[in-house]
């Protein structure tokens, strides 16, 4: 057997993948920060649930920490764990709250349930009759119509002499069906309800503004915001021109490039016939990598309306796809450029300083939230810290 140095591996894995993802720790950091700035006088937590919007919840979860985050939102126990590793003295709040089995766990790891359901808070008074004080924090549904205590039910709670002492929630919160549109009405609506919950609560902390609703200014802020998207590059606001520093770049090796005729088709189910000769760079990524079948230039759906495909970026220049994006091959017409400006072993740019996630996500007809999250484990990541 060839032996190889002993950084072999770490030094060249990287460099010789055929999916890379680079993520650049530095402006998630400035990202959070410019978050902290436009939340004003509320603190400002981190949401890193779906493996940090897939950028690494160790990587990310310890940059935010060193940042300064100190409140952290994560979907399940499990990545409470996790985190709690990399943020030691910080508050987690796990979303899909507690259930009969993992309260071991949130215990042990210093983990606070969100309360969502009846049901939920039947059992959580429950865990604390038989473990004592513990905190929560209390999700009210103020019009989403999807997880959340009943409001009126919650401001009942808030004033029920009978309630247990030792049920004593750090936070209620609630989240905007409509903060990425502005000029929504419903954001007016919950905000006058939330406000109804809030002052029920007095003297604990609220929260209603995740990304979105950060923008929408100071009277959505309360307490404490909750930044997901926005930390990652992502647009949060529809129509407006987006503030956030790219965080992640996808690419994916070029495999061969290969020329065809004239009148011959590309790909599966002919979905691209050739108006010209042309020069094509097959590339190593596909929908099993979380790149969009339905942004395919042809044979899907969506191209019926609205014509346009995707794109990729090699050679200083954009590149569009041709045909269909398939299981873990997708390929780009590379025509208009030089000659010789591309070569097996290169890497295409899926999305990242040049093409924007959500450009990516416009393309599919999806947003730029499922593109970030739904990138696979084939992808080899690296980390540019602030001294890179």
């Amino acid at each position: 057997m060839t032996d190889f140095p002993d950084d072999y591996e770490e030094e060249d894995r990287f460099a010789s993948a055929g999916l890379r993802l680079t993520v650049d720790l530095a402006a998630l950091t400035d990202n959070w920060r410019d978050m902290a700035r436009r939340s004003g006088k509320a603190r400002t937590a981190a949401v890193v649930k779906a493996d940090a919007y897939s950028t690494g919840m160790e990587d990310a979860g310890e940059a935010l920490y060193l940042a300064g985050a100190r409140h952290f939102f994560v979907a399940t126990v499990d990545e409470g764990v996790t985190l709690r590793l990399y943020a030691p003295d910080a508050r987690i709040f796990v979303l899909s709250g507690i259930w009969p089995g993992t309260e071991r766990r949130f215990f042990e790891n210093d983990l606070v349930p969100v309360i969502s359901s009846e049901e939920q808070l039947a059992f959580w008074m429950a865990v604390l009759a038989e473990y004592g004080d513990y905190p929560c924090a209390l999700h009210v549904d103020t019009g989403f119509n999807r997880l959340g205590l009943d409001m009126n039910e919650a401001i009942a709670l808030a004033d029920d002499v009978s309630r247990p002492a030792s049920f004593a929630p750090v936070l209620v919160m609630s989240h905007l069906a409509c903060g990425d549109d502005p000029n929504s009405a419903m954001n007016r609506q919950q905000l006058e309800s939330f406000r109804k919950v809030s002052a029920a609560y007095e003297g604990i902390d609220s929260s209603l503004s995740a990304s979105a609703g950060i923008f929408l200014g100071s009277d959505y802020h309360f307490d404490l915001t909750r930044p997901g998207i926005a930390l990652y590059g992502g647009e949060a606001v529809n129509g407006m021109a987006n503030p956030m520093r790219s965080v992640v770049t996808a690419e994916a090796r070029v495999i061969q490039v290969r020329d065809a005729k004239a009148g011959q088709a590309v790909g599966y189910g002919r979905a691209l016939e050739l108006t010209r000769d042309s020069r094509l760079a097959i590339v190593s990524a596909g929908y099993a990598d979380g790149y969009p079948r339905s942004q395919s230039s042809g044979g899907v759906p969506l191209r019926h309306v609205a014509p346009q495909g995707g794109h990729g970026f090699i050679a200083g220049r954009r590149v569009p796809i041709a045909g269909r994006v398939t299981m873990d091959l997708t390929i780009f017409d590379i025509t208009d450029l030089p000659e010789n400006a591309v070569s097996a072993g290169d890497y295409v740019e899926l999305f990242g300083k040049n093409i924007a996630v959500d450009d990516v996500a416009r393309a599919a007809g999806t947003i730029g939230y499922e593109v970030l999250t739904s990138m696979g484990l084939r992808h080899e990541r690296r980390y540019l810290s602030e001294d890179d």
